[in-house]
């Protein structure tokens, strides 16, 4: 049973306008598409605010820390600049200075007879690594003399 309009009330009513005690869809809607928006837009800022990160990353290690950092400051600090900052740093290719200042080390310590430190980051030494395929290949032998053949 319908019950009658108040008198000062318009005849057409719009469709967004629910009984009493009925859902209120549009609510519902309205407040589906905002959650999404803002899980939207969060992840795009996030996306965005790693951009240097993920340019750097086809760097140097050095150069990505860096980058890394200074995001994380911008992040936390809401400092603009920051961001900017290693935006830039992430664009550039910084030369590679260690290296070549590392062999004129190398080659200073064997011009003054003192035996060169091993560098952790560079490969072991030929010799050492001869050492390492020989005692590999004498093992490979056992290996591939206990091994039956199924044919």
């Amino acid at each position: 049973m319908s019950e009658p309009l108040h008198p000062a009330a318009p005849h057409h009513l719009p469709s967004f306008i629910t009984a009493p005690g009925d859902t209120d869809v549009l609510m519902v809607v309205v407040g589906i598409v905002l959650v999404v928006a803002v899980l939207a837009v969060g992840n795009l800022y996030l996306h965005l605010h790693t951009m240097p990160e993920r340019m750097a990353h086809k760097s140097q290690k050095f150069q990505f820390e860096i980058v890394a950092v200074l995001g994380l400051l911008a992040l936390f600090t809401h400092n603009h600049l920051f961001w900017v900052i290693g935006l830039f740093l992430a664009m550039i290719d910084l030369p590679d200075f260690s290296t070549p200042l590392r062999k004129i080390a190398g080659s200073v310590e064997k011009m003054a007879g003192v035996a060169p430190e091993q560098d952790p980051t560079e490969p072991p030494h030929e010799a050492a690594a001869a050492q390492d395929s020989a005692a590999g290949d004498t093992k490979g032998g056992i290996a591939k003399s206990e091994v039956h053949s199924h044919a």
